[in-house]
């Protein structure tokens, strides 16, 4: 059996992160989200993993390499443009051949992994099988529709869902899929969908089965649910201390500061993790936190945030919240005269002023 992580999405709900930054290497708890997708599959026993890259492709490669820190072989698959998932498959075919597989979508989390999930289709002898959760608002994704746990229809973001069960983005195939894509035309949005392929299988008499998952998932595409998943993981933490604490800060609850660290007349409330050679002074770091590498954060407050490295955060007399700080940047209290607000904001920015 072999994996595929589709990876190729421009992320343009994360814009302006994702203007520098693919959307699936945004950490979430100082990890990134892809590397939480190569581990679940691993762990599944799936070793030989396919990733479809797009125009983030170098940077994909960089941060990936091979597969050997994980122990696994990773093959690279080139997609010139989003043309849909069916599309990924459909030219993942050659790496791919006549093995069952399982694709992943690159920007999902979900706790407890896929092992089940996988271990099932393995015995039931099912053409496809499909991930599924109940959701609160299923006007708003892909929707399955079950007889028996066998899939028998699915619609795409319906005014009328037949049922809650949304498509988590998590699929298993054998190699009928194959098929299924050449036969389907392209959606209103010019892609090939994978609904349809499943569909066209469903429709052709195939055995499509479901799986429906209990624990939480995020499709992190969005700030709000980037900033939850990052609040769930933080959550599973336990304290490790191996960076440098004075002794006039406080650390409290669960709250991980890596090596080469250092933490001034501060407090830091977990749960919450500090990266290595990051600095916090005069500072407070609230709960569900993460500040990456090379970070300095000095006379300010941030909680439920996200910090990626190499940014400055000083002076700040307001407490920064909800927020996602990329790569590079500073956020500080300026002393020019006259006082006014002076920004350089990328495209797609948001600010929020006090």
């Amino acid at each position: 059996m072999k994996g595929l992580i589709l990876s190729g999405g421009e992320g343009t709900r994360l814009r302006p992160i994702t203007h520098t930054n693919a959307k699936q290497l945004v950490p979430i708890a100082n990890k990134p989200i892809l590397f939480y997708c190569i581990e679940s599959i691993k762990n599944a026993g799936i070793t030989d993993i396919g990733i479809v890259v797009g125009s983030t492709k170098d940077e994909i490669k960089a941060a990936v390499g091979n597969g050997s820190k994980w122990g696994i072989d990773i093959t690279y698959i080139e997609q010139d443009a989003p043309r849909g998932l069916a599309h990924a498959v459909l030219i993942s075919e050659d790496f791919l051949k006549d093995e069952q597989f399982v694709m992943y979508l690159g920007d999902n989390l979900i706790k407890g992994g896929i092992n089940e999930f996988v271990d099932e289709f393995r015995r039931n002898g099912a053409n496809s099988q499909i991930l599924l959760a109940r959701v609160a608002n299923p006007q708003q994704f892909g929707v399955a529709e079950l007889f028996k746990g066998r899939v028998i229809r699915l619609e795409e973001k319906p005014q009328k869902p037949k049922s809650d069960l949304a498509l988590v983005g998590v699929y298993m195939f054998d190699q009928h899929i194959f098929k299924a894509v050449k036969n389907i035309a392209p959606s209103w949005r010019n892609e090939l969908e994978i609904t349809d392929a499943i569909q066209y299988l469903i429709n052709h008499g195939y055995n499509i089965q479901s799986h429906i998952i209990n624990g939480w998932w995020k499709d992190t595409g969005k700030l709000e649910d980037m900033l939850e998943a990052n609040r769930i993981i933080l959550d599973t933490l336990t304290t490790e201390i191996h960076g440098f604490v004075d002794d006039d800060s406080k650390i409290e609850f669960k709250v991980v500061i890596d090596n080469g660290a250092e933490v001034i007349n501060s407090v830091i409330r977990g749960p919450a993790i500090i990266g290595g050679n990051t600095k916090i002074i005069n500072s407070f770091v609230g709960p569900f936190t993460s500040v990456e590498h090379d970070v300095k954060i000095e006379d300010s407050e941030i909680e439920h945030s996200i910090v990626l490295e190499y940014s400055l955060i000083k002076g700040i007399k307001g407490r920064i919240v909800d927020s996602l700080i990329g790569k590079n940047v500073e956020v500080y209290a300026s002393l020019l005269k006259p006082k006014a607000y002076r920004f350089m904001l990328g495209d797609s920015s948001k600010v929020g002023i006090l």
